[in-house]
């Protein structure tokens, strides 16, 4: 065990299996703050407290843990410039850019989908009215 919780000498690559290492990458990208920042990311390049606005209702501390853990899985890189006060910026690394794209265009199949899912629901409720 390398200590960074991947087994680097038997790497189990299947998501539908129990120990698959990569459960807790794609748990950081798709949980609710994990996409939305990735996706606010993939405008550009963000300081922290612009992108806490762009990611309407996340916490200053859900912000800061979903980017520590998306950087340290490789996808967001985090630029401190040494002045006072620190000036620290976020942007996508080519993987994280890879990941933001694709959920950028399920995000977009998602709010084309807006209309029908509330028929849908609206159908289902009425069903299970009766």
């Amino acid at each position: 065990m390398s200590g960074d919780g991947l087994e680097t000498d038997q790497l189990v690559v299947d998501v539908f299996a129990r120990n698959c290492s990569s459960r807790g990458i794609l748990e950081h990208i798709t949980g609710r703050w994990g996409t939305l920042a990735l996706a606010a990311l993939a405008e550009g390049p963000f300081r922290f407290n612009a992108l806490r606005r762009k990611v309407d209702g996340v916490s200053e501390k859900m912000l800061a843990q979903t980017l520590q853990a998306l950087e340290r899985d490789g996808f967001v890189h985090r630029e401190a410039e040494p002045t006072i006060p620190p000036k620290v910026e976020y942007s996508l690394t080519p993987r994280g850019a890879e990941v933001a794209a694709k959920l950028t265009a399920l995000i977009e199949v998602v709010e084309s989908a807006v209309p029908q899912v509330a028929e849908a629901r609206a159908r289902y409720d009425a069903a299970k009215a009766r």
